[in-house]
């Protein structure tokens, strides 16, 4: 027997679905749906190699052979990457005829300035074998791939001289271990650029091998978070870009606060208000360098001094002097994810003035920009007083400023390697370099409060951000 459906019944149902379908689409999200923990990377289960590696291995090549073996693409993959070419793509920059790429392989930052000629040291941080080749060898060479850089337990791994292995490690035991990157394995350069623990960044250094949960709300306590957790990777791609080497970075390619946090608001109104202008980082990171102090000044006008006693936080002969600090409040400027300016390698400086290595794009009137915290590093570094451009020493190896204390012949030997004439006459100039603060989030309790910007005592230098005084009393951003 057919059944029949009063006309009466569809035209209930098509109200119904008028009505309740858009309510329900405009309803708020789930907590299930705005849960940051569901945005979180899925990882494939790990296989463990201890009783699939076997061999002798003479040297990294060796290993690196023998991962191929199962693992065919992934040494061509990280060819690819920034990780491996410490180089970014060219830009058309307004001030140069020709397109100039970025990096550390070819630029100078006010650290230890630069790594063309200095790959002895410099390599030791590079996920790359056989640098005493130089860098046109590294181009064909996929068995130059360290694979264990980034996947062995650091525990049975160290690399030395020109990117290679040291020479006590026992390469069987560190095959064997390999496993998905973790916070040791980044954190072994990432930590310890420019010279040593925390002297770079100001937010990354060795207090997040093992956080508590306020040095850093994702990396300690219960979440436990790996650098992959938030550096999405695909085909050894790793998201995150850095001002220090680039000019301008693709959103696509940069790490946010809200690949995870998606849709989600504050329970306080007013707060919700300042998300177009003020950077979740702004408030979340209050303080750099919470337990280990960060490096904020180098004068290397200073190295070379006979009978002065070396103190890694105050003077280093081979470096100059230095003054560190610790758990400090950042520097605030409008920034919109670009660089403004990027050294060039040859550009003309003002001596008199400030030399800026690198200088954040962004200002009140800007849309694409909001207040964001960077640590400001200064330091006094070497140029050319006739060519008025900064030079690039070479400080390690045979012949190099660390070894004979001769800047002349450090800046003579860089000459054929940089590009760069020494005209032979050098002095010192005043550098700026800016470090965009994301790490070290803390938990909310500790978040900027109201009266820690606005009032009397606030931090935020308002006129220098665009503002005619604090916004609380004025019609701020324009």
């Amino acid at each position: 027997m057919k059944i029949r459906v009063p006309k009466w019944t569809i035209g209930l149902i098509g109200l119904i679905a008028v009505i309740i379908l858009p309510v329900l689409y405009f309803l708020p999200e789930s907590p299930q749906k705005t849960d940051p923990a569901r945005y979180l990377p899925e990882k494939p289960v790990h296989v463990d190699h201890k009783d699939i590696v076997e061999g002798e291995f003479a040297s990294g090549q060796d290993v690196t052979r023998a991962c191929l073996e199962c693992h065919e693409d992934a040494a061509t993959d990280f060819m690819k990457t920034t990780h491996w070419t410490w180089e970014s793509k060219a830009f058309d920059v307004p001030w140069r005829d020709e397109n100039v790429t970025i990096g550390k392989i070819n630029q100078i930052n006010n650290f230890c300035i630069g790594s063309q000629g200095n790959e002895v040291t410099c390599m030791a941080c590079h996920a790359g074998y056989g640098w005493e080749e130089g860098k046109a060898t590294q181009q064909n060479k996929p068995e130059n791939v360290d694979c264990l850089a980034c996947h062995a337990d650091l525990g049975t791994y160290a690399k030395s001289k020109y990117g290679n292995p040291a020479e006590d490690v026992d390469l069987l035991a560190a095959a064997r271990s390999v496993r998905a990157p973790t916070r040791e394995n980044c954190g072994k350069c990432h930590f310890d650029g420019g010279g040593g623990n925390g002297v770079k960044h100001g937010d990354l250094d060795e207090s997040l091998y093992f956080p508590r949960e306020n040095n850093d709300i994702h990396m300690g306590g219960d979440l436990n978070m790996q650098c992959t957790d938030c550096h999405w990777t695909e085909n050894h791609q790793v998201l995150g870009r850095m001002l220090a080497d680039n000019y301008a970075i693709d959103p696509a390619e940069q790490v946010s606060c809200e690949q995870c946090h998606v849709n989600q608001q504050h329970e306080d109104q007013r707060i919700n208000t300042h998300l177009s202008a003020v950077a979740c980082q702004t408030c979340h990171i209050p303080a750099l360098a919470l337990e280990d102090p960060t490096k904020v000044t180098w004068d290397w006008s200073q190295a070379g001094q006979e009978g002065r006693e070396d103190d890694h936080f105050t003077y280093l002969k081979i470096k100059g002097e230095f003054t560190y600090d610790k758990n400090f409040a950042p520097t605030y400027l409008w920034f919109n994810g670009n660089n403004e300016y990027r050294y060039i390698l040859g550009d003309k400086i003002d001596p008199n003035g400030i030399t800026y290595i690198n200088k954040p794009a962004g200002s009140i009137g800007d849309q694409t920009a909001k207040i964001f915290p960077f640590k400001v590093h200064v330091a006094k570094q070497p140029y050319d007083v006739v060519n008025k451009y900064l030079l690039q020493p070479i400080t390690s190896g045979e012949g190099g400023y660390w070894s004979v204390f001769d800047w002349d012949q450090a800046f003579e030997l860089a000459t054929p390697i940089t590009g760069l004439n020494y005209s032979g006459e050098y002095s010192f100039t005043e550098t700026h370099m800016y470090w965009p603060t994301t790490h070290m989030v803390q938990p909310a309790a500790n978040a900027l409060q109201c009266d820690s910007c606005h009032g009397n005592n606030g931090r935020m230098d308002w006129e220098a951000l665009g503002y005619p005084g604090d916004p609380i009393e004025w019609d701020g951003r324009e």
